[in-house]
């Protein structure tokens, strides 16, 4: 049987992308993962495919995954509940609506389409919003979808080998070592392994960011687009303190999926009473009929987080076949396909469409 081309480790969304994208390329592909596809931060990310405007590089990686993520749209099956529904980011005071301002100004500059939404407008468009908020920005392109399907497509889509409950224990410009001693050869190795990967190389800077999330019972038409507010930009500039920020996305099953928290330093799985309280007590402040409402589950993921708060994607420093692609934190989601797109230009030495260095694990630390 002949050797494959790439190794991913991690059936993530990342790695699930890497496998379709490599496979596209016509390089043949075998996926390890300890557990089932889209066990692990996949499984406790919101889906929400956003252009982000933190720094300019992480707009040009948000900006161009949302564009991989509209081109293959139509292919997604149902059960990825892929929808075009927007993002509307929730002012509630003018200091507020002048970040508004700021954030229409930025992303028109670069040609992606946005409406600024006063009082009026925003009680129209999101009924359920409580009264009195300044106004918020609607972000027409974004999208949203369940990702551990999406995942699950992806790797289909791939034709990869998948060994499940397999157990990477180490990588090198040969290959990968299992847990059981199996020696998998091949000529790449790409590690999407979340905030996993320091088991691995413990050098790296990624730390787990502990989050919760809670879903509802059906209520179809609640809500209509993924609503976030705009002090999440606070929390999710935080590099250490707990903290929540309201934000809410609609399902295609008539759903709502509620967010979100932050913790550093917290290695334990268990949903915590007290920080679930917080956040949906932030969330009902938004919108006050969700008090109402049944859930039917709760639940929490770790999320790789990195200093500067841009991933690691490219060749792991020192080596010359073992390439990264983690550290994505809260928009591993969003770009993913931008992430296994700039993969496969470095492993076959394309020309990127985006600059690849602001990612590159070799980059200096702020």
């Amino acid at each position: 049987m002949p050797l494959p081309d790439v190794v991913v480790v991690g059936a993530g969304i990342v790695g699930a992308a890497c496998a379709r994208e490599f496979a596209l390329a016509g390089l043949r592909v075998t996926i390890c993962d300890s557990g089932p596809i889209g066990a692990g931060a996949t499984g406790a990310g919101m889906g929400h495919l956003a252009v982000m405007d933190d720094s300019e590089a992480q707009f040009a990686l948000t900006s161009y995954s949302q564009r991989l993520w509209r081109d293959i749209a139509a292919e997604l099956p149902a059960e990825a509940e892929y929808m075009d529904c927007g993002s509307l980011w929730v002012a509630a005071d003018a200091e507020e609506m002048d970040e508004v301002h700021r954030k229409r100004r930025f992303y028109e500059e670069r040609a992606i389409p946005v409406d600024v939404l006063d009082a009026r407008q925003l009680s129209d468009a999101e009924p359920n919003l409580r009264r009195g908020l300044a106004g918020g920005l609607l972000m027409r392109n974004d999208a949203v979808c369940y990702p551990p399907c999406a995942a699950r497509h992806f790797i289909e889509r791939s034709g990869a080998k998948f060994l499940l409950g397999a157990k990477v224990v180490s990588g090198d410009d040969r290959g990968v070592v299992l847990e059981d001693g199996a020696d998998i050869k091949a000529g790449a190795v790409v590690l999407a392994t979340g905030s996993a990967i320091t088991e691995l190389f413990p050098e790296l800077p990624v730390a787990p960011r502990k989050g919760h999330l809670l879903i509802t019972d059906r209520y179809p038409g609640f809500l209509k687009h993924q609503l976030i507010e705009l002090g999440y930009l606070k929390s999710a500039h935080s590099s250490s303190a707990d903290s929540v920020a309201f934000n809410a996305q609609p399902r295609r099953t008539g759903q709502i999926l509620i967010g979100s928290s932050r913790q550093f330093g917290v290695t334990d799985t268990a949903v915590e009473s007290a920080m679930l309280r917080n956040m949906l007590q932030r969330a009902i402040e938004y919108i006050p009929a969700l008090e109402s409402l049944s859930s039917i589950r709760a639940w929490t993921g770790f999320r790789a987080a990195t200093p500067d708060k841009l991933p690691l994607i490219g060749r792991a420093f020192g080596l010359r076949n073992v390439y990264l692609a983690t550290g994505h934190e809260g928009l591993g989601i969003s770009t993913s396909l931008a992430t296994a797109r700039l993969l496969a230009d470095e492993i076959l030495g394309r020309e990127s469409a985006i600059p690849r260095a602001p990612y590159h694990p070799g980059r200096k630390w702020c």
